[in-house]
């Protein structure tokens, strides 16, 4: 048995409670794990509210909040290849199998081995950020020198974009409300505050002809309003709102396998990427840590860590 937090119905925060589960056994495709740390991610209460419900409306009740953890391997899948029992590894969970529990079943192509050497927070925030702002780049494909826009740098996926992107020799210029200036600038990119005039104006200055692509992690208003400054509008892409797609823009390909997975561990480990942890929480706090992604307050990323 493991203590989870989840919910009976789809709602508002008010749903969600702890309650005790059985710890699941694997199917032939899935991992066993048990949870060292779990990355919170505004995916996680949009699940919880029934908003993509495409992804958990077939899903039966209760599900588990969460969808990235690391862990060490229990149980393997008999379809499951490299990996085994004692591994640690980050990955994908099963859609409504939740991270925000002490074990939890994980994708087996979803799930990556990592090194010895990395934590096992930062290893908790390789599936969701660390690999989204790899498929952003990758499908973006810039030459070196060509400018980069991100709106909402200063998130998880913000903060990654920046560093990655600057990786490969690429200049940024983020968005973001005025506490997250210290967390964008330490990155090196130029940081423009949204809450301090016409935003719009402000990025046109950096970038009169326009910038070679913009990446969106806002949505919405902020989203319409930024895209024109996209040079060619496939060289807009959102990550959270589709949307984008009205606008000529593209929604990220997200890939989800491990290829990505050890990619990212990897520049973790090497320090190229650092995910940039503002807090850690116990479990027994998990919905506090959540009510700040979900008042999109949260300041680079958050992870629940077991051993608090």
């Amino acid at each position: 048995m493991s203590t989870v937090l989840g919910y009976r119905n789809f709602g508002a925060a008010d749903v969600q409670e702890f309650f005790e589960r059985p710890d699941p056994s694997p199917g032939p495709t899935e991992v066993l794990i048990r949870v060292a740390a779990a990355g919170v991610n505004p995916l996680d209460h949009l699940l919880r509210s029934g908003q993509i419900r495409d992804l958990n409306g077939h899903v039966p009740f209760p599900q588990v909040m969460g969808m990235e953890a690391a862990g060490t391997v229990l149980a393997v899948g008999d379809d499951v290849t490299g990996l085994a029992v004692g591994n640690r590894v980050t990955g994908f969970a099963l859609t409504g199998a939740g991270t925000y529990a002490g074990t939890t079943l994980l994708l087996g192509e979803s799930t990556a081995r990592i090194p010895d050497t990395l934590p096992w927070t930062w290893a908790a925030t390789i599936p969701v950020a660390g690999t989204t702002a790899l498929d952003v780049l990758d499908q973006l494909a810039l030459p070196a020198g060509a400018t980069l826009l991100v709106n909402g740098i200063g998130g998880g996926v913000g903060i990654a974009l920046a560093q990655l992107a600057q990786d490969r020799d690429l200049a940024v210029v983020g968005t973001g409300s005025t506490a997250k200036r210290d967390l964008a600038t330490a990155t090196g990119a130029t940081f423009v505050d949204y809450t301090a005039g016409d935003v719009v104006e402000r990025l046109r200055a950096h970038a009169p002809d326009g910038f070679d692509a913009v990446v969106d992690n806002v949505g919405g208003e902020s989203l319409r309003d930024i895209a024109p400054l996209a040079k060619k509008p496939d060289t807009l892409v959102a990550v959270g709102d589709p949307s984008v797609t009205e606008l000529g823009g593209l929604m990220v390909h997200r890939r989800l396998d491990r290829a990505s997975l050890e990619r990212v561990a990897e520049l973790m480990a090497t320090r190229r990427l650092d995910p940039h942890i503002t807090q850690t929480y116990p479990l027994a706090r998990a919905q506090e840590a959540l009510a700040v992604v979900e008042s999109r307050g949260a300041i680079g990323k958050l992870v629940i860590d077991m051993s608090l």
